[in-house]
């Protein structure tokens, strides 16, 4: 019973907090970067992200003492020594976990998970696909640098086939994980790529994760210039820029190029890319819908290696969005219904229920 009171008592202050809202004080971005000493190399791409993010934090209107961030192990896992918020440095592959009991405990926190692609792909992808399949109210951003950085360079889940590391030094045979696909194949309800060199996109990315009621996975691609430098380098660069990356809006047609005159048209469900000057009009391109899951993992699968002939360009924005019940407000609902039930718990009766039998 103490416990059941214990849990209608912080669902009431939810409810009151939530109906007695004070005004947010006004906070610039050095209220929310810490005393802390920066410990990445220099050059380092988790250095955009952390701007990003301390940049955006003042616009989310929340108070900093219901802000945290949680971190599993590698490079990108220190994020929270460097934030001015509430944080906890977990364990590998478990920050999903810990988030989620924190959430469920806590609803009223904006909670923040970062994470790697050897941390969540790895030894934590149970967790990473069961916190999305559940829909945690929760926010989780995924340093994809294609590399083990704090263990000095072994190859990681999302390497390249033949890519040389200190692991793999005839080059990699593992087929590589692709991110959107998995979130996608986990019916996760929020997903969107993004990348440390194009901070103004992964700044609006960041934002529109944290406006979406559910798990929000921002897969960032973040360059390692010491162990996988330049491994996203045709994505970033302003000469193949153009040509290699598709800016995903919502309602609008899939145009790319450095002149806007390519784009992408469905055969069926079979993409092809056309030339605007060739005859086709944006009125015969592909119309970017962020509800359609199956489209949106057509566009998961433009995962081509950019060095192929004929190959698809890589997709930036979000790719899917939808509402859907999350793991936590059901939860709390449930503990809401139990807390209405009156009368004593009989425990004896509880144990000796339909699931135990008497062996003569």
């Amino acid at each position: 019973m103490e416990i059941k009171d214990a849990q209608t008592n912080i669902l009431k202050k939810v409810t009151a907090d939530k109906g007695n809202q004070t005004e947010t004080p006004e906070y610039s971005s050095k209220d929310f970067s810490s005393d802390q000493d920066v410990r990445w190399c220099p050059g380092c791409g988790d250095y955009t992200i952390l701007k990003q993010v301390q940049n955006m934090m003042p616009e989310i209107g929340v108070p900093k003492e219901d802000i945290v961030f949680i971190s599993g192990i590698g490079c990108s896992s220190r994020f929270p020594y460097y934030m001015d918020t509430f944080g906890m440095h977990s364990i590998h592959g478990r920050a999903p976990a810990i988030a989620s009991g924190l959430k469920a405990t806590r609803p009223e926190l904006s909670v923040w998970i970062i994470t790697g692609d050897g941390d969540s792909l790895s030894i934590g992808t149970n967790h990473f696909a069961h916190l999305l399949r559940r829909n945690m109210d929760v926010n989780l951003l995924l340093f994809n640098n294609e590399i083990y950085g704090l263990t000095k360079g072994q190859y990681s889940p999302t390497s390249h086939e033949g890519a040389i590391t200190k692991s793999t030094p005839m080059g990699s045979i593992d087929h590589p994980f692709n991110p959107a696909a998995i979130s996608l194949g986990s019916d996760g309800s929020f997903i969107a790529r993004a990348m440390d060199r194009d901070p103004k996109h992964l700044r609006t990315m960041m934002k529109r994760a944290h406006e979406h009621k559910g798990t929000s996975m921002v897969e960032i691609y973040q360059n390692c210039l010491v162990f996988n430098d330049g491994a996203f380098g045709v994505y970033t660069d302003k000469k193949s820029r153009p040509a290699e990356t598709i800016y995903l809006e919502d309602g609008e047609p899939l145009v790319f190029g450095s002149d806007n005159d390519k784009g992408i048209r469905l055969d069926g469900l079979k993409p092809e890319i056309v030339n605007l000057n060739d005859g086709f009009s944006k009125n015969d391109l592909w119309i970017h819908d962020e509800k359609d899951n199956t489209k949106a993992y057509i566009l998961s699968r433009f995962f081509d290696d950019p060095s192929t002939e004929n190959h698809l360009p890589r997709p930036f924005g979000v790719f899917y969005a939808v509402n859907r019940p999350t793991y936590d407000d059901q939860v709390n609902q449930q503990m809401m219904l139990a807390a209405e039930q009156k009368g004593e718990t009989d425990l004896d009766a509880l144990l000796r229920g339909k699931e135990t039998w008497v062996i003569k």
